[in-house]
């Protein structure tokens, strides 16, 4: 590792013990070792107010059309205890970096400039607790489909009227799916919801408008002004300025700036919407990265279906050989549209949001239309390939380069003006490469933050004997599919593991930066939801062996010669069976409190709980000498059973897939990791060179070394798995929120090629000499007594004072 600097390359003031610097293609620490920041999205539950899954319609538009609600208690609860519970449960399985989600809406839903500043201040208390358990964090502005009234998350409510859109139409135009109108609005069924259907949203009218608005709309949308900006400006200011406020109040608490929160994302996945569209009225024949999945209408078939037209659209299936035409469907919208009427802004002002809209601008009546590019009375589209070029010119758009590049550099100057040495997470559309940004913007303080999911397991809920190489696909690695697919596990997990690597060289296109892939994970509610009901016979349930091997082939990825930093998608603390994680029916959250209470007894129905706090108290008996939650915190209040294994396994999905080893510091560079869950052989080998000698007292560590978290989940001391209560460990003599206080938990074999090495809790420090040559040192660790058999000693089993929930 090159010697790190002294001072900030953003700033250029002195760097902090807790500094993380962004160079050499790594995250690395004050003194110089390399660091793998591995942890969780906090939360997936953010997406909406708390009682507000997406499949709730009672009182979806009124609420919105008043003004909203508040977001106050997402993604914790601070007020009853399980905060700590959740957080020392994300640190007792090794996480040590949170990626932090928070939507426009919750930040500005009342109207344009009205900020819930109550909702800011209950982030910065939320953050402090995530301080509290040693957390590093980066911020998500995150988004899907636009808003929770297009059928994703993300703005507010009053951006798709600041849009002349008419929100109470989109489910009879299919401008968007959403949720809790599917299919139908006046007969609702949203159980019924297709997996990833939400995500055909993209592919639809609503979507392909407000993206190219919100990016592109000076350019194609020039009529389209309010309080006398073009729309582009206008959201662009408004939530560039409501993210800066959440940042200048994260500031303004004077204690989390770095030590904590160590930078922002942009934008959630951001969409090109219509941006280089080549014919409006054909859908792209190769896959893309929108599904192809239901209803698929063309752009021009969109145009039509949105000012009340009846279309006839292809339809398409997704099966495990991928999408296919399976005919077409008819959507007869019955004259609805979704262009709002001028009738809502007497004299072109809106009576609720306040803004006045120019001329130029006429609602009810299609904004495309009225910039030529279709024909209402006919239906003909007069300007195709409008979007191809800009208006007026031979000249080809190019939307990252053009559109995406802009917003980024004008966010990252907003919320560096708060965070002078915020870390630039970089997030390009999904799948994109990055382009080129200056030293000014980046600073030297940057990351690669793009996602990835097996998407064949993703939108089929089954775990395949075969696989394709998506991402070799849309990159054109391949003249053909056929080519693309890989078969067998030891195949699919290679091809899984080239993808990821191609990721990260994406970074270097944007300078020696480390990569963090922002979102991986696998759905948990496979094959039917086996794993929570059984098969028609009953049997099944609790079994997520298929889970994990979906889930491990992911993150094995991450491992090899990637050496990735990562954080899972995602973590619920209100995840239930029914409705997994509350949204569009999605579901992977790595713990549900439906699989601890299916474990322990919990009283029927009580997995719905209305709070983190139903599932702590309340609900349940415990014994009397078992203290309340008001009455302990930390650890102790995660801590009931006596049993930090069981804590750490209970009510957890698929754990043994993502509590695994790995180096958490390196004095080094990793060159590869590898680890087997069934024998739980974890092996890795570290390059060292001359310039990895580490800085004197650069950190606040006497003796610094390389850390590798060894997770008791895979190395557990026999008496934690015992079912004598007078052997077990118990959680009395613990001390601290992270287990990390004794040498006794984890039963290990650990083998190195050189140096010296030390237990302490879950952490196994390893010193070695810093060679006057390159050289490389291996370490490899088993459990003694061999791997851990969940089948034969079950990690749910009681004791004998009676079961206790956590």
């Amino acid at each position: 590792m090159p010697l790190v600097p002294t001072t900030s390359p953003a700033t250029g003031k002195p760097t902090t013990s807790s500094f993380i610097h962004t160079t050499d293609c790594n995250f690395v620490d004050n003194a110089g070792r390399t660091l793998l920041l591995r942890g969780v999205n906090l939360s997936g539950s953010s997406k909406a107010p708390v009682d507000r899954p997406s499949c709730k319609l009672d009182g979806f538009w009124e609420t919105a059309e008043k003004g909203g609600e508040s977001f106050v208690g997402r993604p914790l609860n601070l007020d009853d205890g399980s905060a700590d519970v959740h957080l020392a449960r994300l640190s007792g399985w090794g996480f040590n970096m949170l990626r932090f989600p928070v939507t426009w809406e919750s930040l500005e839903h009342e109207g344009p400039g009205k900020y819930d500043y109550e909702f800011m201040d209950y982030t910065v208390r939320v953050l402090r607790k995530c301080k509290e358990y040693g957390f590093r964090v980066f911020m998500d502005p995150h988004q899907d489909i636009w808003s929770r009234f297009s059928g994703g998350s993300g703005a507010p409510f009053w951006t798709l009227a600041a849009c002349g859109v008419n929100p109470r139409n989109f489910t009879a135009t299919q401008a968007c799916i959403v949720h809790c109108e599917y299919p139908l609005a006046h007969a609702p069924d949203p159980a019924s919801l297709p997996a990833m259907i939400w995500s055909t949203n993209y592919g639809r009218l609503l979507a392909q408008t407000v993206f190219t608005l919100f990016f592109a709309g000076r350019d194609f949308a020039p009529r389209c002004v309010l309080d006398g900006k073009n729309i582009q400006d206008y959201l662009q200011s408004h939530y560039i300025e409501a993210m800066g406020k959440m940042a200048d109040r994260i500031r303004d608490a004077g204690d989390l700036l770095d030590d904590c929160v160590i930078g922002w994302d942009s934008m959630n996945e951001p969409f090109e919407g219509l941006c280089g569209w080549a014919d409006l009225t054909v859908n792209p024949v190769a896959q893309g990265s929108t599904l192809k999945k239901g209803s698929h209408p063309t752009p021009a078939q969109g145009l039509r279906l949105g000012m009340g037209q009846a279309q006839t659209v292809e339809n398409w299936s997704f099966s495990a050989f991928g999408p296919s035409r399976d005919g077409t469907v008819t959507i007869d919208p019955k004259g609805r549209t979704i262009w709002a009427s001028p009738d809502d802004e007497p004299g072109r002002k809106h009576h609720k949001w306040g803004w006045t809209r120019a001329a130029s601008w006429e609602l009810g009546t299609c904004m495309w239309a009225q910039h030529g590019v279709w024909d209402i009375e006919t239906g003909y589209i007069m300007l195709p390939n409008y979007f191809t070029t800009l208006p007026g010119t031979s000249e080809p758009v190019e939307f990252v380069n053009d559109y995406w590049r802009p917003h980024f550099e004008t966010f990252s100057r907003r919320i560096r003006s708060a965070h002078p040495e915020a870390i630039l997470f970089v997030q390009p559309p999904v799948f994109a490469q990055p382009p080129t940004l200056s030293a000014d913007v980046l600073g030297g303080r940057a990351a690669m933050s793009g996602h990835y999911y097996d998407g064949l397991t993703l939108i089929t809920r089954h775990w395949n004997w075969f696989n394709a190489d998506a991402l070799g696909l849309l990159r054109g690695k391949y003249r053909s599919t056929l080519q693309a697919v890989k078969i067998g596990s030891r195949s699919i997990r290679a091809s899984l593991q080239d993808q990821l690597g191609i990721l990260k060289a994406d970074a270097s296109i944007i300078g020696d930066f480390p990569t963090l892939i922002g979102e991986i994970g696998t759905p948990f509610d496979m094959d039917g939801k086996r794993a929570y009901y059984g098969d028609k016979n009953g049997r099944g349930i609790g079994d997520y062996s298929q889970q994990e091997k979906a889930l491990d082939a992911s993150l094995n990825g991450a491992d090899g010669r990637n050496a990735l930093n990562w954080t899972v998608w995602t973590y619920c603390p209100d995840s239930t069976h029914e409705w997994g994680d509350g949204w569009n029916m999605e579901d992977l959250s790595l713990w549900s409190a439906d699989d601890a209470s299916a474990l322990y007894g919990m009283a029927e129905g009580s997995g719905a709980f209305g709070s983190e706090a139903g599932l702590l108290k309340g609900t349940i008996t415990m014994p009397p000498s078992t203290l309340s939650l008001s009455s302990r915190t930390g650890v102790e209040a995660a801590g009931w059973r006596q049993n930090p294994y069981d804590f750490l396994t209970n009510g957890a999905r698929a754990v043994r897939a993502f509590c695994r080893p790995w180096p958490t510091k390196l004095v080094g560079v990793a060159r590869d990791i590898t680890f087997d869950i069934a024998s739980g052989h974890f092996k890795l080998v570290v390059r060292v060179r001359p310039q990895d000698r580490l800085r004197d007292g650069a950190v606040d560590d006497d003796d610094p070394a390389s850390e590798i978290f060894v997770p008791l989940v895979h190395y557990a001391d026999s008496r934690l798995l015992s079912s004598d209560t007078d052997s077990i460990i118990s959680m009395d003599a613990l001390n601290t929120a992270d287990l990390r206080v004794r040498g006794d938990l984890v039963d290990v074999d650990v083998q190195v090629s050189a140096g010296r090495w030390a237990i302490e809790g879950q952490a196994l420090r390893w010193w070695y000499d810093v060679p006057a040559a390159e050289c490389e040192y291996t370490i490899e660790i088993r459990r003694r007594a061999g791997p851990i058999r969940t089948a034969d000693e079950p990690w749910w089993s009681c004791p004998p004072e009676g079961c206790i929930i956590m």
